[in-house]
Parts: C-alpha cells; sequence; structure tokens
C-alpha cells in the first residue's frame, strides 16, 4: 500500500499559512469522500431493497403457483400434469425464499450496516471537529485584536492581564481543537480505504454463502426434475412449432382467395351455386324491428338454425336465444324499403312474421331454401340430407319443359291446326332458332313451393290475388302474364286435376315456345296463327275433350 499522506501535529500550534493550505486540501477530500460515500451508500441500499424484495417476491411467487390449480379456466381445465409440476416449483421457490431471506440478513449485517457507520461515526465526526476548529480560530482572532490594541502610554496592568489570560486561553483552544481535527483527518485516509472495502467482502462473502447452500440443496436431488420440466418444455415447444408453421400455411392460403371471397354480393360468373339442399344455416343477417308507429330498424345478428328453431346470437352474448319455430312455416322473398335480398318468415297461424336482409343472392337463396326444407320436418327422417335432395329434384323435374313433351300435345291438338301445319312448322323453326342464350324457364335445383287449397277456393284465390308468387319472389301480375307463371299454375293445377297431366304439358312447351318468340315479332306472330282460336276469340291451350269441362279450365286469354 503506498504511504498516506498527513497533516503535522507540530505545526498546529503555529497555523502557518502553509499548514492552513495543506489543511485545505485535507478539507476537500473529506468533503469528496463524503459525497461519493452517499451515493455509495445509496447504490448499497438499492442492492439491499432489491435482495429483500426478492424474498418477498419469492414468497409470493410460490403462493401463486399454489393458486393455479384453484383457477376456474374456461379451456384446459383438468391439466393434472401441469398442477403436480407448478406444486414441485412452488416448494422449490419455497427453499429459494428462505436462501433469499438469509442473504438479505448478511447484505443488511456486512454491507449497509459497516457504511452507515463509517459515515455517521468518521465522516459526521471530521465535520463536527472542523466547525469547532473554525469556532475557536475565530476566538483566538478576536482575543488577539484586543491584545493588540492595549494602549502603549497609559498601561493598565489589571486590563492587559485580562487580554493576555484571554489570548493564552483562545490559543490553548485552538491549538486543542486543532489537534484533534488533524489527528481526525489524518485517520480519515486510512479508515476510508477501510470503509470502502469492508462492505463489499460482507457482500461477496453472503453471495458466496448463497451459492454454496443452493447447490447444497438443490443440486442433487433437483437434477432428475429439472431434466423431466425441460423435455416436457421441449416437446410443448415442438408442438407449438409445428402448430405455428400449420396455421402460418393456412394463413397464407386464406390470403391467397379471390378478391371475390371478401365482396359481400358476389355474383359473377365463378361465383358458387347456392346449395338448395341444406337443412342447417348459419350466417349474419338483418332484421327489422319496429322501433315506433311508422319507424322501423335493421340490426345486423347472427342467425342459425338448430333442430326446427331459428335462433339469433348478439355478439358478445353466451349463447343464442329462440326466434321462431320453423315448422310448419312459410318463407318467401319480399320487396321491403328499397332492400335487395329481403324474405319473409310467416308462422303457421299468421300472427308472427319476421323480415330478413342477406348480403348477397347465393346467402339469400340458401336461407330460404333452408328454413323451406325445415319448415316440411324433413330433419326429423331417418336420412334427412337425402329425402331434401330427392324432394328439389322431383320439384325440379315436375315444372321443367322436356323434349318428348312437344310431341306429346300435338295429338291433343285440334284438327285445324293441321290444316296450317305449313305456317306452324315454320313458326316453330323460327322459335328453335332461338339462341341457346336464352335464360332456361326453369333454373335446375330451384325449390318449388306448392300452395294447397281446396278446389271451392281456387276461383277466389284468382279473383283476391292477382299472380302467384314462388319462395324467390319471382311474381306474375295479370297485366304483365309471363311464361313462368304459367309454369307455376299448371303444376298447382297438377295436383288437382291429374288426367290432364298430358294437356298441361303442352301448355307448358307453349309457354316455352313464347319466351323463346319475344324477341321475334314474326316469330311469334306466326305462333299465334298457328294456334285455335274459339268462337269468342280466345286461344285454346288445351284441347278439348269435354265440352263441359273445357268451357272452365281448358281456355284462357292470350
Amino acid at each position: 500500500m503506498p504511504p498516506v499522506d498527513k497533516l503535522l501535529l507540530e505545526e498546529a500550534l503555529l497555523d502557518s499559512p502553509q499548514t492552513r493550505s495543506l489543511l485545505s486540501v485535507f478539507e476537500e477530500d473529506a468533503g469528496t469522500l463524503t459525497e461519493f460515500t452517499n451515493q455509495l451508500l445509496q447504490a448499497m441500499q438499492r442492492v439491499y431493497g432489491a435482495q429483500n424484495e426478492m424474498s418477498i417476491a419469492t414468497q409470493q411467487l410460490s403462493k401463486q403457483l399454489i393458486a393455479y390449480e384453484k383457477q376456474n379456466f374456461a379451456l384446459s381445465k383438468g391439466d393434472d400434469e401441469v398442477i403436480s409440476t407448478l406444486h414441485r416449483f412452488a416448494r422449490v421457490v419455497d427453499e429459494l425464499n428462505s436462501l433469499h431471506t438469509e442473504l438479505a440478513k448478511q447484505v443488511a449485517d456486512t454491507m449497509i450496516f459497516p457504511m452507515i457507520q463509517f459515515r455517521e461515526r468518521d465522516l459526521t465526526e471530521v465535520s463536527t471537529l472542523k466547525d469547532l476548529f473554525l469556532l475557536a480560530s475565530n476566538e483566538h482572532d478576536v482575543a488577539m485584536a484586543k491584545y493588540s490594541k492595549l494602549p502603549k502610554k497609559r498601561e493598565n496592568e489589571k486590563l492587559k492581564a485580562e487580554v493576555v489570560a484571554e489570548v493564552s486561553a483562545t490559543r490553548r483552544k485552538q491549538h486543542h481543537s486543532s489537534l484533534q481535527y488533524y489527528c481526525a483527518l489524518n485517520a480519515l485516509q486510512h479508515r476510508k480505504r477501510v470503509a470502502m472495502l469492508d462492505p463489499l467482502l460482507g457482500f461477496t462473502q453472503g453471495q458466496i454463502n448463497f451459492f454454496k447452500m443452493g447447490v447444497e440443496m438443490f443440486s442433487k436431488k433437483l437434477d432428475d426434475f429439472l431434466s423431466s420440466v425441460a423435455t416436457m418444455v421441449q416437446s410443448i415447444q415442438g408442438q407449438l412449432d409445428t402448430e405455428a408453421e400449420t396455421m402460418r400455411l393456412t394463413q397464407q392460403e386464406l390470403l391467397l382467395a379471390s378478391e371475390t371471397t371478401y365482396m359481400p354480393d358476389n355474383n359473377t360468373t365463378t361465383s358458387k351455386k347456392a346449395n338448395r339442399n341444406l337443412l342447417q344455416k348459419a350466417g349474419y343477417l338483418n332484421i327489422r324491428t319496429k322501433t315506433g308507429l311508422v319507424s322501423t330498424s335493421w340490426d345486423r345478428l347472427y342467425f342459425f338454425t338448430q333442430g326446427g328453431n331459428l335462433m339469433c346470437q348478439p355478439r358478445g352474448a353466451v349463447a343464442g336465444g329462440l326466434i321462431l319455430d320453423l315448422d310448419n312455416c312459410s318463407v318467401m322473398a319480399v320487396d321491403c324499403e328499397d332492400r335487395r335480398y329481403c324474405l319473409q318468415i310467416v308462422s303457421p297461424s299468421g300472427k308472427m312474421n319476421i323480415i330478413l336482409q342477406a348480403e348477397g343472392k347465393q346467402e339469400y337463396e340458401e336461407w330460404i331454401c333452408t328454413i323451406n326444407n325445415i319448415s316440411r320436418q324433413i330433419y326429423l327422417t331417418d336420412n334427412p340430407e337425402a329425402i331434401a335432395i330427392r324432394l328439389n329434384e322431383t320439384a325440379v323435374q315436375a315444372v321443367t319443359p322436356m323434349s318428348t313433351f312437344q310431341k306429346k300435345h300435338e295429338s291433343f291438338r285440334p284438327k285445324q291446326v293441321e290444316s296450317d301445319g305449313a305456317e306452324a312448322a315454320r313458326s316453330e323453326k323460327s322459335v328453335t332458332e332461338v339462341p341457346e342464350s336464352a335464360d332456361p324457364l326453369i333454373i335446375p335445383g330451384t325449390p318449388i313451393r306448392f300452395d294447397l287449397c281446396p278446389a271451392s277456393e281456387e276461383s277466389e284465390q284468382n279473383r283476391s290475388s292477382s299472380g302467384r308468387t314462388n319462395p324467390f319472389g319471382e311474381s306474375c301480375l295479370e297485366k304483365d302474364t309471363t311464361p313462368e307463371v304459367c309454369v307455376y299454375e299448371v303444376v298447382w293445377s297438377v295436383l288437382h286435376h291429374s288426367p290432364l297431366v298430358l294437356q298441361i304439358c303442352s301448355v307448358i312447351d307453349f309457354g316455352r315456345k313464347i319466351t323463346q318468340a319475344e324477341k321475334d315479332p314474326e316469330a311469334l306472330a306466326a305462333l299465334m296463327k298457328a294456334t285455335e282460336l274459339s268462337a269468342d276469340g280466345k286461344f285454346f291451350l288445351l284441347g278439348q275433350t269435354d265440352k263441359d269441362e273445357t268451357d272452365a279450365c281448358l281456355e284462357s286469354e292470350a
């Protein structure tokens, strides 16, 4: 160790300027040491605080690990392996807590206390002695000033003796305080080295003891446990990596989808056709709700079918609620508030109805078909999917024109038609030359709604209703008769006049020809000429077999 600088005690009485200059250097060093000691003590107190907090934190951690078993997780309940592992870790943390508590006590005793003792004993002592030295020095200066003012001509022995005694006393006091102050400053040069090293020595020894106790406590009995936990963690991480890669590939595949996937109404040629055989359906729909006598609002909610019920579940709700029992309900397309893709569901009693709006045409048709299939209670059968497919195919076949219909209905035409055969042949030829791009009369896969009613109600319905409507909103008014209406009217008649099936087929074929000839006035005129007229100028659409029956049901105005 290098020699330590010190103040000469012999020069304390003389109190020369050189001694005072050297004293100021020692005082500056003491001030710097005091400032550094305060900062160092703050850092050591943070270490102690952290160690003490570590002890409290490990205790809290142990309690929290045990509390995992009592958590009411919505997923992954009953993970006994994880629970048992956490209990084992809780015991390990408890043992670590005892070690951290012991280390915190050692840090307090061997590092914090020596440093506080050095600051309070040595540095505070130097500061106090400095104040006493300055006070004694000032008193000596005052006494010397009095002594210097004693008169030369008229000496006062008594006054002189008092002043001399005062100077002697203050000088002795200054000498005594300066000796103590010099000794404290000289000792401080040695003590500051010990004060810096001793706390760190205690801290290091405490850490070494902590690690030694940890090794003795955990190294042997925790090896197998830690290796098993490491294996389990690696297995879980492997599963996570595999799942993450799968999700990444799935995400890339989903993001490569066409832009039409995000369109609410995809009516392009590549769009997928509606599935008309569904018995279950789920998705978002807008529902119309009355908010006043004449005001309404539309809310976007999540709807789904469950058995024969239509359920609704708002976003964020735990479960859905019943909206309507679909058994024997009717569903039809409706025009509502100038909105597209609206459908109306009416209960069997007719007292309750709801209006919904789909996002696009495909969703709109699938919802209508699904509700229509459920209303027939197909879901209660053993094989509902096959029955739904068969019923929809049967409905399509019952109203789809066939090539053999044209041959079958010719035998029921009146003889007058044969006389105009050549003109009719030209008419048919012009009709058949219509481009194939014309819209078909019935779209394959379209479910058909049959409105069954007694024969006595037929005339009342025809008078009260200006037309008939299928579930997809395709309607016919008297002022705008279309071939599609003929199809639905004929199919409706099939159920009541089964002997007239062949004659009905001729009407279907006649409607198809009219549809194909709409864009060619000459072909349409030739077709009208080839059709027989009655005495009152009406077209015969069915062959006359029974005069009493034809007057009521075999004639129709052109």
